[in-house]
């Protein structure tokens, strides 16, 4: 997570920099002196580039300050306010997907501050589902369905969730397994429930010399749809070294976001499992399959999604390892 705090006098610069001494960020100090900073300024430089803003002063400036830039809480940073005598410690935005909630417990026991956390499921004792998915290192794929979980919990009904893994620990009050789910973990959504995406996928390519962007972002939507997958479960790409230099490729994989690592012919093969063997691939590469092989490495994990053909584009899906835990504010 990366932290930005604000302090308006000096009192609140000394709170500062005791924070960020524990959680380390940014530190400034908002003012007209030299080498202070513009709240308007600094707002929309960190609310765009940091993880999380701290405000050391009074919640109606860090309020005022933030609403311009307000968009979802899929999207926005944890935002916190603490007063310069470090006596309460506020999540005001993003409490759960962001992690606000979270920060405000950890920076009030720096100074000694009462976290005053007043999302509704918190204030009650109920289980959070988007906090429980920042957990479990998902994401949430509609985040407007959140509220249908939290307010049937909230009004004492039962949840019902499904999981394409097995769930370390037992349940939450109110959450059982069933054939209906409200929420489901999963790489493949369907239906009206909650989805929470794992992070866990590495995507193995194979492509011909010259293969374009826009080739490539084609096969990949024809992949998805083919396995129902959400791409949003994807966190890196791979492919064999003499893939390394393709344009297309690269710029591909960036415009995901997604770093892309690269193995030789002798890596590949020594990849365990089983794969989809082709003899033209091997004429070229030197070895039977790219995308799977790949896949596997980088991900050190499992074979999800076997190889898939599109326009002389070869995808492949492995998922790291993966184990969800109900207790995860235990552990």
């Amino acid at each position: 997570m990366t932290r930005a705090y604000l302090a308006f006098t000096a009192k609140g610069l000394a709170l500062a920099q005791k924070l960020a001494a524990a959680y380390p960020g940014s530190v400034a100090r908002c003012g007209h002196e030299a080498g202070q900073v513009h709240l308007a300024d600094w707002t929309a430089r960190q609310f765009a580039g940091s993880d999380a803003l701290v405000f050391v002063g009074a919640v109606g400036i860090a309020v005022r300050a933030i609403a311009p830039h307000c968009q979802s809480k899929a999207q926005d940073p944890a935002v916190v306010v603490l007063d310069e005598c470090g006596r309460f410690a506020v999540p005001i935005l993003s409490g759960h997907l962001g992690g606000a909630n979270d920060l405000a417990r950890a920076l009030a026991a720096v100074c000694g501050a009462v976290p005053v956390i007043t999302t509704a499921t918190d204030a009650n004792g109920v289980f959070a589902v988007d906090e429980w998915a920042k957990h479990q290192n998902c994401t949430v794929l509609e985040p407007e369905r959140i509220k249908l979980v939290s307010g049937a919990l909230l009004a004492g009904k039962t949840v019902q969730f499904a999981s394409d893994w097995p769930i370390a620990g037992a349940p939450p009050d109110g959450i059982t397994a069933g054939d209906d789910p409200d929420f489901a973990l999963t790489l493949c959504p369907a239906g009206d429930a909650l989805h929470l995406v794992p992070r866990i996928g590495v995507l193995g390519v194979g492509c011909k010399r010259g293969t374009s962007t826009e080739t490539l972002a084609e096969a990949f939507a024809a992949f998805c749809a083919q396995n129902r997958l959400a791409p949003q479960c994807i966190t890196a790409a791979a492919s064999i070294d003499l893939k390394q230099n393709e344009a297309g490729l690269l710029t591909f994989c960036k415009s995901h976001s997604w770093p892309v690592q690269f193995f030789t012919a002798e890596q590949l093969r020594a990849a365990p499992g089983s794969f989809t063997p082709s003899a033209f691939v091997q004429s070229v590469t030197g070895v039977d399959n790219v995308c799977e092989r790949s896949a596997v490495l980088a991900a050190d994990g499992t074979l999800v999604f076997h190889k898939y053909a599109h326009t002389g584009v070869t995808f492949a899906l492995a998922v790291r390892p993966y184990a969800p835990d109900w207790r995860w504010q235990n552990v």
